[in-house]
């Protein structure tokens, strides 16, 4: 087993035209699993290049599974976050494989102004995984209790992205 993952990874790494970002014009969707303390759910994003190394766009997770809290009755926007964000797409700064690319960024969503540092990496040109890393710099409330640090503290996202 060890043998084919390592055959599908050397592979992986030889095909041409995975391209990690291609800059003004291109558009990327990712999904995936969002993990964090009291909970687990779904993360969906897309980002829209608006130059050669950024790009703005939108984020959502909705948790489905989270820690009992005890006196909470949890409704649907209690599990939800909206984050509208900006990346620096900086792959190419550091010279790195084209099919790679770093973006550090900046969310502003329900619950908090954020940053986020995440990793793409691209198979082909349509298909990739990343890996992304959230905290929040000011939440909107200053004493969070319950169910309010819920989508208001560290995350980490992962899964498949997707050329458009």
């Amino acid at each position: 087993m060890k043998k084919i993952i390592v055959l599908l990874f050397v592979f992986s790494a030889t095909l041409i035209n995975a391209q990690g970002y291609k800059g003004k014009g291109d558009i990327k969707m990712q999904v995936g699993a969002n993990v964090q303390n009291g909970g687990t759910g779904i993360f969906v994003s897309t980002d829209f290049g608006i130059g050669e190394n950024m790009s703005f766009g939108v984020s959502g997770n909705y948790l489905l599974s989270t820690n009992n809290i005890s006196g909470y009755n949890l409704e649907f926007l209690d599990r939800v976050d909206i984050k509208a964000r900006f990346n620096a797409n900086i792959g190419n700064v550091f010279k790195m494989d084209k099919s790679m690319d770093i973006y550090p960024g900046l969310d502003l969503g329900m619950r908090n102004f954020g940053a986020h540092l995440g990793f793409r990496y691209f198979f082909t040109d349509g298909f990739g995984l990343f890996s992304e890393a959230g905290i929040p710099i000011a939440s909107y409330k200053t004493n969070l209790v319950g169910y309010e640090k819920l989508n208001n503290q560290f995350v980490f996202n992962i899964g498949m992205s997707f050329n458009l």
